[in-house]
């Protein structure tokens, strides 16, 4: 046996038991006490809830003494004459917002890490992440504001290119995702590019320096230099996205949404809070919102494993 295969063998005899290892770095399980806790607390503790979406939830009498209705809440969903379009609209904004939101951020990284006038590289990226910081409601406000009818600046331009604005903008149905996904653009896109800058930032830069030297062009650098760097970080990014998809931001489509434009605006986030706040019923909301969550934890599992299959690279 060579002196190598000794002294591995010898190690792994001498290896300390999990909670000794532990307790020489207890400092570091310390600082992630906090996080574990907070976890717990707000992620699976209420898990225990998740079951009166079987029930006919009482408060009075409680989770357990609440009657056992099994999946009645589930067909009444799925019976429901606006089942369908909800989860058309929900889909439909989630993957146009993916098609268009997705790309621009890396554009943004790539273009950005080309800059070399530091000054300007540094307000620029200022200018670009500022409105992720404006809340949603103030972007909301914004919006209405400048799609009115009465005086709003884009309803002003819109009617000077011959546009109809005796109806607002915002009101007409065919409308809504175009402002959503274009607000979405504006608000997160310079924020989204951070993730991809921190990943160009570990770039060799002598292999920028060889395909000089090779006579390759910012272009040709770009394309075999820096994208090839950011495959794997699009790629977990791409996952997530469509582990998400069901999740549209409901704060935004509640605040956009009118009667008018009801029609591609109402998604299953609007539909649960209006069952569940505004009218009482917990249980029927619960399984919508339940039903919500199954299906992105499929498509997460789904998209794993075709990006597993097709580049490599996976979660698990």
């Amino acid at each position: 046996m060579s002196n190598e295969r000794v002294l591995v063998k010898k190690r792994m005899n001498h290896k300390k038991p999990l909670w000794k290892q532990m307790a020489s770095c207890w400092q570091l399980y310390l600082l992630l006490l906090p996080g574990i806790v907070l976890t717990v607390v707000y992620k699976y503790i209420p898990m225990y809830g998740v079951q009166i979406a079987f029930r006919d939830y009482n408060a009075a009498l409680g989770f357990w003494n609440s009657p056992w209705v099994g999946l009645k809440w589930f067909r009444k969903f799925f019976t429901n004459y606006k089942c369908v379009s909800m989860i058309k609209n929900t889909v439909l904004i989630s993957l146009y917002s993916i098609l268009w939101t997705f790309p621009i951020p890396i554009f943004l990284s790539l273009m950005m890490n080309q800059l070399r006038f530091e000054k300007f590289k540094k307000i620029a990226q200022t200018i670009l992440y500022a409105p992720h910081f404006v809340s949603v409601m103030i972007v909301c406000g914004m919006l209405r504001i400048f799609l009115s009818p009465y005086g709003g600046l884009i309803s002003i331009i819109a009617a000077a290119f011959g546009a109809d604005t005796s109806v607002g903008l915002l009101d007409r149905p065919e409308n809504f995702r175009t402002i959503y996904i274009a607000s979405s653009i504006w608000q997160d896109a310079g924020w989204g590019m951070i993730i991809y800058m921190a990943t160009l930032s570990g770039v060799d830069p002598s292999l920028h320096e060889a395909a000089k030297v090779d006579g390759a062009n910012t272009w040709q650098r770009m394309i075999h230099i820096d994208f090839p760097a950011l495959v794997p970080m699009i790629m977990i990014q791409l996952i997530m996205s469509f582990g998400n998809l069901m999740n549209v931001g409901f704060e935004k489509a509640f605040l956009l949404q009118t009667d008018l434009n009801a029609a591609t605006s109402e998604i299953i986030a609007t539909y649960v809070y209006e069952q569940g706040m505004l009218r009482s019923m917990y249980s029927f909301s619960t399984a919508v919102g339940l039903f919500n969550t199954v299906v992105n934890i499929l498509l997460l599992i789904l998209v794993n494993k075709i990006s597993k299959k097709a580049a490599g690279i996976s979660f698990i």
